[in-house]
């Protein structure tokens, strides 16, 4: 983000000494760049998933008071209250403007060391702290897409310095992801067709091809920003919630996110 926007610097040494306690093979690296995502199981204990189950809980509970979209404690809620019933949430942005107990998750090392070492630097820029809500038949789907497409609006909004994308995205499953509850759906690079940019063609994906992703809450997934993936409605009778946080490579970023602390420079100093 340029500096006129009020956004971060990167002209100060990278801290020294962060390490994680989690080292990346080289499998999971080529599952990265080469398949698009890879899962790392477990990842957050039971307690810490409950810890945010319940911020969810009082985001959703908020937005039930909320009729349209907009700015609200710190966070960008992303609502839909055009039907009886209850709002739907189809996001939060910068949740953890509002629910600080989100951020401190996005900023552990279990997420932020995988995340540097896809990157290559010593620190990054927080773009994403996303709360997404798939509550039991509310309808809320996301069609076949790339996150590049979030990132690059053009007008010197992206540039990518790694050569590799220079972003990572992570999802951290509040719920269990099943079958019938809307799991993430990735495609193989060759079961889609793409423009001379790289962006992904619509309505080429080979539906026969999908991979969907299931898991246990606590588990977290991995991805980069050309992985195409989408997901259908929940139709089981149970939510599924997922923290997805977005990280980029120093100087990637030229655009503005919203939300009260947005596009932070981590790991923090005092973590380093």
């Amino acid at each position: 983000m340029p500096a006129a926007q009020g956004g971060p610097k990167f002209v100060s040494p990278p801290p020294r000494g962060y390490t994680s306690s989690i080292v990346l093979s080289g499998a999971q690296r080529r599952a990265f760049d080469e398949g698009g995502f890879f899962t790392l199981r477990g990842l957050f204990r039971a307690d810490e998933v409950a810890a945010a189950r319940a911020a969810f809980d009082r985001l959703y509970e908020t937005a039930q008071g909320l009729r349209e979209t907009g700015d609200h404690g710190g966070a960008f809620f992303v609502l839909d209250a055009s039907q009886p019933g209850p709002v739907i949430v189809q996001r939060v942005v910068w949740a953890g403007g509002k629910e600080p107990v989100l951020l401190r998750m996005s900023e552990d090392e279990r997420l932020l060391g995988p995340a540097l070492q896809l990157l290559g630097t010593a620190r990054c820029e927080q773009l994403i702290c996303q709360a997404h809500f798939k509550m039991p038949n509310d309808g809320v789907a996301f069609d076949w897409h790339q996150d590049i497409q979030h990132r690059d609006k053009g007008g010197g909004s992206w540039r990518d310095t790694n050569g590799r994308g220079s972003y990572v995205q992570t999802i951290l499953l509040v719920d269990d992801m099943t079958d019938e509850n809307g799991p993430l759906e990735f495609v193989p690079r060759d079961a889609a067709r793409f423009d001379s940019t790289g962006r992904l063609i619509p309505g080429s994906v080979d539906q026969a091809r999908t991979i969907p992703v299931t898991g246990c809450a606590g588990d977290v997934l991995f991805f980069g920003p050309w992985a195409v993936h989408g997901s259908l409605p929940n139709v089981s009778s149970k939510p599924r919630r997922v923290l997805i946080d977005g990280y980029a490579a120093p100087g990637a970023n030229g655009r503005f996110y919203p939300g009260v602390g947005s596009c932070r420079v981590l790991p923090r100093a005092e973590a380093a």
